[in-house]
């Protein structure tokens, strides 16, 4: 462990690499993208200088199947990509949620659509990264807003991946991932490291569950045990099947086995005051202006609250619930055309008026935020 005093700079995108090598990653794939590059980087020149594994791929569809074929035989694995490299991996993703198959992406977002802007910052991606799965299934999005949530978050990314055997999302931005920051690595939090649940004895069968929201175990292909992974509609045996029972129970058990653990799941930080007016909500680099806004409103008398969010999705509905108090009114702020994540929560914070700070081609400065209140 590093001493507590140990202080050092450090990008979002290198703690990124600290926390995937902390929740034991051993292999990596990955095709140069901006600003998401200095992850592939600094994956490379770790695992191979360890003995691990780290490939360069043709294209970014590659780079994730690679990812996938390697958590199949049992190996934690991640790729690294931004919006336009996200948008060629979404057919892997499928599959690899579709064969329960634990895989993390970190995508680094920056200005889009298309190519877009290449160096410069955006929280565009929100709903591309939730919403890329057909059949309304809920993907794990975790959003760090500093290069230490960048470790604890890619941890976490890891051990819900492995946990719940499904593809998990770290969703950074180009100014959380690519600017240096003195950081104390004795200060890191000792998340535990979690690994799949794996099948033993006899009885094996590909999707084995009693209950929806159970777990199946995992059996490595190639291993003594035969496996059957398809990315077609399957009952539990992994064999293709159309509309029988057992193939519907299976596809609903993907979303089951998500929302019995959204609790869980559901990561915020939070500075409440338990008679605010007004809640101030952000994720990402927007969350730092977000937190001074508060601090700033504050001093000038308002009754303000914040929530920094963590987890995207599942939505920590709950935590911001409570946040919202006696509150009537919620203002998000985000980097991005109209306001992505407000349009979700409007489902989740029924009755309570929601406003936006939006803007495109800049951070969104604190005051801009204050003027908001």
């Amino acid at each position: 462990m590093t001493a507590r005093g140990d202080i050092r700079l450090r990008s979002g995108n290198q703690m990124v690499v600290e926390g995937a090598l902390r929740a034991g990653c051993r292999f990596f794939s990955g095709y140069p993208i901006t600003p998401a590059s200095e992850i592939y980087r600094e994956m490379t020149l770790r695992l191979q200088a360890r003995g691990d594994v780290a490939i360069g791929a043709p294209d970014e569809i590659s780079a994730l199947c690679y990812c996938i074929g390697a958590s199949q035989r049992g190996v934690k694995a991640m790729t690294a990509t931004s919006g336009p490299g996200w948008a060629l991996m979404i057919e892997a993703f499928q599959y690899a949620l579709m064969t329960e198959t634990p895989v993390v992406v970190a995508v680094v977002q920056r200005l889009g659509p298309s190519t877009g802007g290449a160096t410069q910052g955006a929280q565009g991606d929100v709903l591309l990264a939730e919403f890329a799965t057909s059949g309304g299934y809920t993907v794990p999005v975790f959003a760090p807003s500093t290069p230490g949530e960048c470790f604890a978050l890619t941890v976490q990314a890891f051990n819900w991946a492995e946990a719940l055997r499904t593809p998990v999302v770290l969703l950074s931005d180009k100014e959380v991932g690519m600017t240096y920051e003195a950081l104390d690595l004795g200060a890191l939090p000792d998340v535990p490291v979690v690994a799949r649940p794996q099948a033993v004895g006899d009885g094996y069968r590909a999707v084995a569950f009693t209950a929806p929201d159970e777990v199946p175990p995992f059996a490595p292909v190639g291993g003594p045990l035969k496996v059957t992974l398809t990315g077609s509609a399957h009952n539990k045996d992994g064999w293709l099947r159309k509309n029988d029972p057992e193939t519907l129970d299976v596809l609903r058990h993907l979303e089951a086995k998500i929302a019995a653990r959204a609790g869980d799941l559901a990561l915020v930080t939070e500075d409440l005051d338990a008679d605010a007016d007004t809640l101030v909500v952000s994720y990402g680099i927007t969350a730092r202006a977000a937190r001074e806004a508060v601090r700033l409103a504050r001093a000038a008398g308002r009754r303000v609250s914040f929530v920094g969010l963590l987890t995207l999705f599942p939505v920590p509905a709950d935590a911001l619930r409570a946040a919202v108090g006696p509150a009537k009114r919620v203002v998000v702020a985000e980097e991005n055309l109209g306001g992505l994540y407000r349009r979700v929560l409007a489902g989740a914070l029924p009755g309570v008026e929601l406003a936006g700070v939006n803007k495109l081609g800049g951070m969104i400065r604190p005051a801009e935020i204050v003027e908001a209140l």
